[in-house]
């Protein structure tokens, strides 16, 4: 192992205290310290049992082979007074319906479909910014993929309310310590500045996801992801009401960008750190000669894959995967009472050297072959089992457009000195941004941008 573990069949007790310090500041640090070398740590907070699970299989027996003896931890538990629920939060046979009525909207032609339009917005995007310009990436790549949301979800373009979302999601993730907070209940109910913060971003954001299902709701079917949730029936031919498809869409609109746009920063953090990568990179994708890749064009695309891959297994955008015993259970032996918090970490998975070679080095190559050395569930940056993201397969597409297209003319150069920090928080962003300098490059591009209608 990569991290300093220690080994406890019985529970270890752990100060109520050092939680409230540690949480705030490094939740990651946190966790190696919890780590246990077999795999299942077990430490007592409180009066809560609390278990870590860093090995693949046992993660498996939790979010796979038993996961109906869980539901999701208390931190997105709590999010449910902003995301209702949503895919995310919902549990059960709701959930499972949910999920039914929203899968056809990710079918894979469907999902292919959006590829031209990913590209376009990209080129588009990209081709405003100034050579040599300094850029803050992770606002850059928010807006960009926010923008592919607004279309693939709603056919809309929200452009201009890319920066109150921004800031109403910034707001929200600020507030995620509250949610890990032991006493969260009651600070999310107290008139703190976070709190207020919170519940400003929970009315902005319900006046964009409801001004968009109106304008749906007057025009429509536009065959985009809101039409799947406003006019398609279950298999018992029921509806969505009006609350699950508000909490459908803000879900599927977050989501749908947030993951996707801090992957891509820390994919250009790291690029910029591995000249030789990128030179890869940048030869792959010079073949297109300057011709935007389109879905058809992924497969064409194995490395800048890769190097995506690569940056989610070290940057995962789900750092740490909760879950909330609700009936007993046992897991590789080990006994877990209801109400026992579990932890699958697949920041510490990820970076285990019994799964990866070097697992601290950025290398790309690993994921060329066609024979994985990794056990399945050695990576997992979309979760897994039932509960794994629905939109898995358009968030690979769109990432690896992303990167051709931003990379056909354009090479992000970190300004000097600055180090890219993670920031755990519902997903793993990068504290204080990115701030890097647009270079471009001599490549010949195409500037037909046109955005695609359905």
């Amino acid at each position: 192992m990569t991290t300093n573990l220690r080994s406890s069949a019985a529970p270890r007790r752990f100060p109520v205290s050092r939680l409230l310090r540690t949480v705030p500041k490094n939740p990651l640090a946190l966790l190696v310290d919890i780590a246990d070398p077999t795999g299942i740590a077990h430490i007592r907070i409180a009066n809560r049992d609390l278990f870590l699970l860093t090995d693949p299989d046992i993660a498996r027996e939790a979010l796979v082979t038993q996961h109906r003896s869980f539901i999701k931890g208390r931190p997105l538990q709590r999010a449910r007074r902003v995301l209702g629920d949503g895919l995310l939060t919902s549990e059960g046979e709701l959930h499972l319906r949910q999920r039914r009525m929203i899968q056809p909207a990710f079918h894979r032609a469907r999902v292919a479909a959006y590829g031209t339009m990913m590209a376009a917005y990209a080129s588009r995007h990209s081709d405003q910014w100034q050579p040599n310009a300094t850029l803050e990436i992770t606002e850059q790549m928010a807006s960009m993929t926010m923008t592919i949301a607004g279309k693939a979800l709603f056919d809309a373009d929200v452009t201009a309310d890319a920066q109150l979302v921004g800031t109403a999601l910034s707001n929200i993730m600020g507030s995620f310590y509250l949610m890990m907070h032991p006493f969260g209940e009651l600070l999310l109910r107290l008139p703190l500045p976070a709190t207020l913060r919170l519940r400003q971003a929970e009315q902005q954001l319900d006046g964009v996801i409801e001004r968009l299902i109106a304008e749906r709701m007057s025009s429509g079917d536009h065959g985009d992801i809101l039409s799947t949730l406003l006019f398609s029936a279950d298999q018992q031919g029921q509806f969505m009401d009006a609350a699950t498809i508000r909490d459908q869409a803000l879900t599927l609109f977050l989501a749908g960008h947030e993951t996707t746009a801090n992957s891509l920063s820390w994919t250009w953090y790291l690029l910029s750190q591995h000249p030789t990568v990128e030179a890869h990179m940048h030869a792959e994708i010079d073949a297109f000669g300057g011709q935007l890749p389109t879905a058809a064009d992924v497969d064409r695309l194995p490395y800048t894959r890769a190097v995506l891959a690569e940056s989610m297994r070290l940057y995962p955008p789900a750092w740490a995967i909760g879950r909330s015993a609700i009936q007993d259970t046992t897991i590789a032996g080990r006994h877990i009472p209801t109400g026992a918090a579990v932890i699958v970490s697949p920041w510490l998975i990820h970076r285990d050297e019994r799964y990866f070679h070097d697992p601290l080095i950025f290398d790309p190559s690993r994921w060329l072959s066609e024979h994985p050395q990794h056990p399945k569930h050695a990576y997992m940056p979309f979760g897994a089992g039932p509960r794994m993201c629905i939109g898995e397969s358009f968030a690979w597409m769109e990432g690896v457009l992303l990167l051709a297209v931003i990379a056909q003319r354009w090479r992000l150069r970190l300004l000097p000195g600055y180090r890219a920090t993670p920031q755990p928080s519902v997903t793993l962003r990068i504290r204080g941004g990115l701030p890097m300098v647009a270079e471009p490059r001599a490549v010949k591009h195409d500037t037909n941008t046109h955005i695609p209608t359905h």
